[in-house]
């Protein structure tokens, strides 16, 4: 008896977080989990290369100090890709010589820093925007190198230590590890240190990006307002309407790119807002369910590449440093797209600025 149960123990299939659903016999693992996490990780990883190369390759993208703040979520986004591996070479049964305890708890702990420097950062890039276009004229002795660097070690600092406590048996940074079994089952959340990660971490991010990004369209939106007014009152020729449409362009830029990094924490938050609001009820006891932890989870990783996605939509500056990294491999397409990028627009006349 003790010999066929531990024949079909050693027979049964290996936990799957989608359940036997993605279980393949024949492969003898969880097909559907490894697929998904793979494909996260290649992208993840292919992605946020091409970012890190092509702000090396653009110095134009280091115009704005935020260039500081988006690499550094670059090298972060970069990492959680990189310790994608983790899982998908346990689901491959690649890592059953080390301790399931220790390398869940590894794992969680990592991811959990580096998506909080990403939220940090995100934060940071808010507060930045805000000062350029609130103080324009002390920007630059407001924020300076040093206060950048300085700013950015804190960032990982405070990431690092803001999670430290799940090692010592207080709570459960996420369900990153959850992945493998020990994490799912036995390494319990806890509502006191989501309320501390809630009030610390997640509640000043958000916060502070909505406040600065709603003051930062607030003030551009008056400037176009009095523009506007302006140009109603005294432009009475053509020549002037088109001056005053030049001279209103010129003013944009700082809004276009507020844009583009609205457009990044827009899409970071809407894909980590089903994993906060899961971390919360789970934690409180209202709701827990292993698929849903599973599926709320990676979307919210799966974030760690839509960076390169929205600055190659959004930023022309970043497509022309793209266009220069893949122009070796693509010479005829990407230098007739330079090309027509370099190529000037027709415009009205309008004095110089």
């Amino acid at each position: 008896m003790n010999s066929s149960s531990e024949a079909n123990q050693s027979g049964s299939p290996p936990f799957c977080l989608l359940g036997s659903v993605g279980y393949s016999r024949s492969l003898d693992t969880c097909v559907l989990e490894v697929a998904i996490i793979l494909f996260l990780t290649v992208l993840i990883i292919a992605g946020n290369l091409v970012v890190i190369f092509v702000f090396h390759c653009a110095p134009l993208l280091h115009h704005h100090t935020t260039s500081h703040f988006i690499q550094t979520m670059a090298y972060a986004d970069l990492l959680v890709g990189v310790s994608c591996l983790v899982p998908s070479l346990s689901l491959l049964h690649y890592l059953r010589g080390l301790n399931e305890e220790l390398t869940c708890k590894a794992f969680g702990y990592m991811v959990s820093v580096l998506k909080s420097v990403s939220m940090a950062s995100l934060a940071c890039i808010s507060v930045d925007r805000y000062i350029a276009i609130t103080r324009p004229l002390s920007y630059a002795t407001l924020v300076t190198p040093c206060r950048l660097r300085v700013c950015i070690v804190l960032i990982w600092v405070y990431s690092a230590l803001i999670f430290l406590p799940s090692f010592f048996g207080w709570g459960k940074p996420g369900y990153h590890g959850d992945i493998f079994q020990w994490c799912a089952d036995s390494w319990k959340t806890n509502p006191g240190f989501s309320t501390f990660i809630a009030l610390l971490l997640y509640a000043p991010a958000a916060l502070t990006v909505c406040f600065t990004y709603g003051s930062i369209f607030r003030i551009c939106r008056q400037h176009t307002r009095e523009i506007t007014q302006r140009h109603a009152r005294f432009s009475t020729q053509a020549e002037g309407d088109k001056g005053e449409r030049g001279e209103r362009c010129e003013g944009c830029p700082d809004k276009r790119y507020a844009m583009v990094l609205f457009r990044i924490t827009s899409v970071f938050y809407v894909l980590w807002m089903p994993y906060i609001l899961y971390f919360l009820l789970e934690s409180a006891g209202l709701y827990h369910h292993k698929v849903a932890s599973f599926l709320t989870t990676w979307l919210a990783i799966s974030n760690s590449f839509c960076n390169c996605l929205i600055y190659s939509l959004s930023n022309s500056v970043f497509r022309k440093g793209l266009g220069r990294l893949f122009s070796p491999l693509f010479p005829s397409s990407c230098l007739g797209c330079m090309e027509a990028k370099k190529a000037p627009v027709p415009v009205g006349p309008r004095a110089d600025p």
